[in-house]
């Protein structure tokens, strides 16, 4: 019997063509974690204490806030949408939520008539103005048509003014211990991580297993095609920014446990953060595309080069020219897969 060796050969390349294309595929899905685990590498050979517990955890509490507010971005992007006033929208939420959460003998008690309140008055101050505030960037984006970079750049403004107003400028601290509590530990764990992973498998839920979250898909994907099959766009993009709002509200509790002290100039910067920490994960500003465990594993990225390049003795300034151009590459890399894709 003779082996016809040609025909081998014809069989084996589609074979390994195929191998090929899995393995791309594979690489394309689950790159950011390659490039994670990688990035944890480099930075742990060139400074060992960096996979030190305590300093992994601090890791992981940095990454908890701007992280809050990622999840709710990461709807806001899937539905072709941005956001730019999530970062005023934390800092005030977190100065009203700061000055009804104060002890009763503070120096600068902005209630001294009120006494000490009970928890759940700060805590739904904060979630209430972050979901009111959300909500009014997402009625003037769905009933008035402007872009939603105009809508929410004016709600940035608007919101970091009333903040200044409030507080007359000044900052706001001594806080009763509940409110502290969020900024605490369980243990060796953080409380924020703790929040973060409660924020994380809510976001998921609502994303992946709701009509709410196969809407956000849908006008990402093409809101006239949504409009058509049914989809109440203007009532979904209220509840996107909605929930992004939210997220700041939940955000705000975080920074004031974890820093201890909320002032007018709070989460100056951190909307870029967010939105870069969303990018990095994979959230396509085309719309229609993106996933909770990208924008998890983005604001890791971010949280782990920070940490390692504060340990290296890096200048701040310089970590912010490599965030800035990590920023550039994710958006080069998103617009050609999807030119590719058409």
């Amino acid at each position: 019997m003779t082996i016809d060796s040609k025909k081998i050969i014809k069989d084996a390349a589609p074979n390994r063509s195929e191998r090929l294309n899995k393995y791309m595929e594979l690489l394309k899905r689950y790159g950011i974690i390659v490039a994670l685990l990688l990035l944890v590498t480099v930075i742990s050979i060139a400074e060992p204490k960096f996979l030190s517990p305590s300093n992994l955890f601090n890791v992981l509490a940095q990454s908890a806030i701007y992280g809050i507010m990622a999840l709710g971005l990461t709807f806001v992007i899937i539905s072709k949408g941005i956001d730019l006033s999530v970062g005023s929208l934390l800092a005030f939420a977190g100065i009203v939520a700061a000055s009804l959460g104060q002890v009763s003998t503070a120096t600068t008690k902005y209630f001294p008539s009120f006494g000490e309140l009970n928890i759940l008055v700060p805590v739904l101050a904060a979630l209430l103005i972050g979901a009111l505030l959300g909500a009014v960037n997402g009625g003037l984006i769905a009933f008035t048509g402007i872009p939603a970079f105009i809508a929410t750049l004016g709600m940035m403004t608007i919101a970091r003014g009333f903040t200044l107003m409030y507080t007359g400028g000044k900052p706001v601290s001594q806080f009763i211990p509940e409110l502290r509590f969020f900024g605490d530990k369980i243990g060796p764990i953080p409380v924020p991580v703790i929040i973060y992973g409660i924020m994380i498998f809510i976001a998921f839920v609502i994303l992946n297993h709701t009509s709410f979250g196969k809407n956000i898909y849908a006008i990402g994907g093409n809101i006239k095609a949504a409009e058509i099959s049914g989809v109440n766009v203007k009532k979904n993009l209220v509840m996107i920014y909605s929930f992004a709002g939210l997220t700041c509200g939940v955000a705000a509790l975080v920074f004031a446990g974890r820093v201890g002290s909320v002032h007018p100039g709070a989460a100056l910067g951190y909307e870029l953060t967010a939105i870069a920490a969303t990018t990095i994960g994979g959230t396509s500003h085309t719309g229609g595309i993106g996933t909770i465990w990208g924008a998890v594993v983005g604001a890791l990225i971010l949280s782990v080069l920070r940490n390692g390049l504060t340990l290296l003795g890096v200048e701040a300034y310089w970590q912010q020219i490599v965030e800035g151009a990590i920023i550039i590459v994710a958006v080069i890399i998103d617009m050609r897969k999807n030119a590719k894709k058409k």
